[in-house]
């Protein structure tokens, strides 16, 4: 300010006045007087060093209400004529910091310029007014404690710092910035959450309510948003826009535009404030919590809000909001980049059984394959898959063929394939365990006409030719020409994986994304000729693909694990430590069972890389691996992967430190690979907030067989690069750094009595018990689909320290009583009731598919509807009468047997169940009681009592 020469007296009166208004001293007023202007002077510039220090510093201290009037001035007069007039206020004393500017240098009327006035209509008296804004931030802050973190900030838990940030946002148009800045972001916090309602939070601890669905027009939009009602939930976003002065003079006084610095202390978890100086371009801040959001969160949103505000600006009146860009073309940009767009690896343009003929010829006499006592070089492999193929050929299959192959894990499996490929056709591998009826409908669908198997292996029909493979392995009565017109672009394989309608679909996986894959992995995990690979699962699971190709394609030794051997984790043990196996493909399933025999004895001390994929995996069990095996002898990879994409997409080391924070990182994306996270209308979604997978690049494979519409569904074009993407149907978010989280399958959710419940949570919970290695969740339904039988059964592997062999196996039934409903208590210390499993049943070890993954539809009934024991400590004493009659009802209502000291509602038992159990006890000619009585009487040991208290008839 310019011209101070009576600034400073003019000043000091107004502010221990209250200015010349009534308004301004209600503001004021506190513990007896006004506030009290503190003046001082600078022997150098503006712009000297301990002038900006001392200006800082001054804004940088809060003014506290509870010790003063809320509200602090200070004149600093510089040595070259300028002066600042810093203002701190509590937001409750100095909602407008405009109005009070305005007032201490000279202007008058607020309302003259267009503002909202202090004395707004209604009749409520200053003093009133500002107690009660008081109160009501008293109660926005205690609430803002109590708010969750959303997952999509990318807070830090615990974190206590504030962060700041700067941003611009455009202006323009007809409407109040006010508005339209509310209406924007209203639209970026509907994508974030994913929910059309949106609450945002106002001045002094107010809050606004209004719906984003995208269905609205832009007019109907900014209407419904000029009209918002006022919230009962506590907002994670305010937003405060406040206008700036022009020049202002009065008292002799030329002021120069000041700026409001809000949030010394942010009222919500992401504070925004926007300075409405009637220019182009808008000046905004924001602070916010470390704790909800994180530094890279804030700035992709403030993105999102300056262009959701340009949108809204431009867009014509009539466009659905829905349809309004929330990222501009360079932000667009950089979320593909984020998603590993562009990093592509040189991909040889080979085929599967060109680059394994190569290793035959540079290395025939190194191991390929052992099974057993066989062992085949490469120079044996390649000159058996040959004469295999040069038989098929004979037998009628050309170039573009689909043939069959329907064997156990042998070194004959891995010969026919092979011999397939050489043939020029594409293999379509089928489990002999299957069913006959899936084995039937393979061969229809993708169209065979051969088969190789073993007998009985595949029903017979009509136009289907069954072959073994000793059929194949003899010479051809005509030598074969070698298929032409082969290309890296045909059909190596074609996986089927189930569907949800109950057909069973087929991927078909050309060569190229096979050569992609190890072009993207080789160097990185440095694959070579001294490596020994496990093939540990069933070929018509695509892990295979990894297995089989990743080592034979680089050069190394592929141990076939036999089939009961990968059922035994024993013997599988043993095998890795004959073969000195030194890269291991596994489920989290089945690496788990394989860590409790290694933890018995080190076995697998050879093992150098273990691949995780085929289901989500929780890290936090992989520490007892790491206590044996170090992370610098043994590297733990997590690959999230689909058939679709050829097996991998991400890659993720797991260390310690990562099983101890039981990261859901799945890594970035393979070199080649790249990823989307969009929402259900297909739009992007900034980091942090999840979305559904869509997995682009080298590795999408090119359609299913003979499904277009499904085809059209899944495989949609990709909006950056030539090609398909995958729309995947799993869950995930990106970090700021690149990494995917995988959340769970889109449609890994129930429902029960109304609750959405992800299944993925509970188990989560589970695994973090002590003692539990491994955990399952099923929702099982009541008799006939009955809704109030319902319940979750959960299903857990228990360590040796934690209890013994379930239900009395190994004469310990009490210890594993004990160790379940230990398991249930700690479910119930971090899940709503209605998440917490009514049963907990221990297991040996999780019953197991052929591909690894758990086997819900063998997990046991539980032998009670509740976690064994749960109430009991010892012998269960005789019943009375009323204990006897009483217990049978409720066993008829659960349906299972029921203890005296079994509760209720660890049971399973709920509110529905609760008024079914008195209908029951009336039929049964037993006194009913009032329904909350269950709630505090949960067993029937103490319910009989309340019973016979009302004279239970003989």
């Amino acid at each position: 300010m310019d011209g101070t020469g009576r600034l400073c007296q003019a000043l000091a009166v107004r502010l221990h006045k209250g200015a010349d208004t009534e308004r301004l001293r209600a503001r004021l007023e506190s513990r007896g007087g006004g506030a009290r202007l503190w003046v001082e002077d600078f022997d150098e510039a503006a712009d000297g060093p301990r002038a900006t220090a001392r200006r800082e510093r001054e804004l940088s201290r809060p003014a506290d209400p509870r010790t003063g009037p809320g509200l602090r001035a200070v004149l600093l007069r510089y040595a070259d004529g300028t002066s600042d007039l810093i203002v701190v206020a509590h937001r409750a004393v100095l909602p407008e910091p405009y109005v009070l500017v305005r007032q201490l240098l000279g202007e008058h009327s607020p309302a003259a310029d267009g503002l909202p006035g202090a004395d707004a209509p209604g009749g409520q008296p200053p003093q009133a007014r500002t107690a009660d804004r008081a109160e009501r931030l008293r109660a926005a802050l205690a609430e803002l404690d109590r708010l969750p973190a959303p997952d999509w900030g990318l807070g830090t838990e615990g974190a206590a710092t504030v962060g700041r940030h700067r941003f611009t946002v455009p202006a323009g148009g007809p409407a109040p910035a006010q508005l339209t800045l509310r209406a924007a972001l209203g639209l970026v916090l509907a994508r974030c959450t994913g929910q059309s309602q949106v609450v945002v939070g106002a001045e002094a601890g107010t809050a606004v309510a209004f719906s984003a669905d995208g269905a609205q027009s832009v007019t109907a939009y900014l209407e419904q948003v000029a009209g918002a009602r006022p919230a009962d939930d506590g907002p994670l976003v305010g937003l405060l826009t406040t206008r700036t002065a022009d020049v202002i003079t009065g008292d002799g006084v030329k002021a120069e535009p000041f700026a409001a610095r809000p949030f010394l202390d942010p009222p919500h978890a992401l504070s925004l404030h926007i300075a409405d100086d009637g220019s182009t371009v808008l000046e905004g801040r924001c602070a916010y919590r470390h704790a909800a959001f994180g530094d890279a969160a804030v700035e992709w949103f403030t993105g999102m809000l300056a262009t959701a505000h340009r949108a809204l600006l431009t867009a014509d009146p009539a466009t659905p909001v829905g349809e309004l860009p929330l990222f501009d073309e360079e932000q667009r940009a950089a979320l593909a980049r984020l998603g590993g767009l562009g990093r592509r690896p040189a991909v040889p343009g080979e085929r599967i059984e060109e680059t394994v003929g190569r290793r035959a010829a540079t290395t025939p006499d190194a191991p390929a394959v052992c099974f057993g006592e066989i062992r085949l070089t490469y120079r044996e492999l390649d000159g058996r898959a040959a004469r295999f193929a040069a038989r098929l050929r004979e037998l009628g299959v050309a170039p573009g063929d689909r043939v069959g192959v329907c064997l156990d894990r042998s070194a004959d499996l891995v010969v026919t394939l092979l011999a397939v490929l050489k043939a020029g056709a594409a293999y379509v591998p089928m489990d002999p365990a299957y069913p006959a009826e899936r084995l039937a409908y393979t061969t229809e669908d993708a169209g065979l006409s051969l088969v190789v198997t073993e007998a009985g292996g595949v029903p017979e029909r009509d136009g289907l030719r069954l072959v073994s493979p000793a059929a194949l392995d003899r010479p051809v009565a005509l030598p074969q020409p070698a298929p032409a017109g082969l290309s890296a672009d045909d059909a190596a394989y074609v996986i089927y994986t189930s569907g949800s309608t109950g057909r069973p679909k087929g991927v078909v996986v050309p060569h190229r994304n096979v050569a992609a894959l190890l072009a993207a992995t080789e160097e990185d995990f440095r694959l070579g000729g001294r490596d020994v690979w496990t093939l540990f699962h069933s070929s018509a699971f695509d892990f295979s693909v990894w297995e089989i190709w990743g080592c034979l394609m680089t050069g190394g030794r592929l141990v076939v694990v036999p089939y009961w051997a990968s059922r035994d984790p024993a013997q599988f043990a043993a095998l890795l430590e004959s073969e000195q196996v030194t890269v291991v493909s596994q489920t989290p399933s089945a690496f788990a069972q394989l860590m409790a025999a290694d933890r018995e004895r080190r076995v697998a001390g050879a093992v150098r890389l273990v691949v995780f994929g085929g289901e989500p995996l929780d890290t936090r069990p992989l520490r007892f691996w790491l206590d044996q095996h170090p992370e610098r002898e043994c590297r733990l990879v997590n690959m999230f992967g689909i058939t679709e994409t050829t097996v991998h997409v991400t890659a993720q080391t797991v260390t310690r430190r990562e099983a101890l924070a039981a990261s859901r990182s799945v890594g970035r994306p393979l070199p080649g690979w790249h990823l989307y996270v969009l929402d259900p209308d297909g739009r992007p979604l900034p980091p942090g907030v999840a979305g559904e997978i869509h997995v682009g690049g080298a590795g999408v494979a090119g359609h299913y067989l003979n499904r277009p519409e499904l085809t059209a569904q899944r495989f949609l074009p990709d909006p950056h690069a030539p090609g398909p993407m995958y729309r995947s149907g799993d869950r995930g978010r990106l970090l700021p750094d690149g990494r995917l989280e995988h959340l769970g399958r889109l449609d890994n959710q129930i429902k029960l009595r109304g609750f959405r419940i992800e299944l993925d949570e509970i188990r989560s919970r589970l695994l973090e018990a002590p003692g539990v290695t491994a955990a399952a969740v099923v929702l099982r339904q009541g008799q006939d689909g009955d809704s109030a039988g319902a319940r979750l059964d959960a299903y857990v592997v228990l360590g040796t320290d934690a209890a013994h062999l379930p239900h009395g196996a190994d004469g310990s039934e009490d210890r594993t009583e004990d160790g379940t409903a230990r398991v249930r208590q700690h479910a119930a210390r971090f899940l709503p009731e209605h998440m917490v499993p009514a049963t907990v049943t221990a297991l040996p070890a999780l019953p197991l598919t052929p591909n690894g993954k758990v086997d819900t539809g063998r997990l046991p009934l539980p032998l009670t509807g509740g976690p064994a024991g749960a109430g009991r400590a010892g012998p269960e004493p005789e019943a009375d009468d009323v204990e006897s009659r009483l217990r049978t009802v409720w066993e008829k209502v659960f349906g299972f047997r029921v203890g005296l000291d079994d509760d209720f509602f660890s049971l399973g038992g709920n509110s529905l169940l609760g008024v079914r159990l008195l209908a029951a006890l009336k039929a049964a000619g037993l006194p009913g009681f009032p329904l909350p009585q269950l709630y505090l009487h949960r067993t029937v040991r103490q319910l009989a009592p309340v019973l016979a208290r009302q004279e239970v008839p003989a």
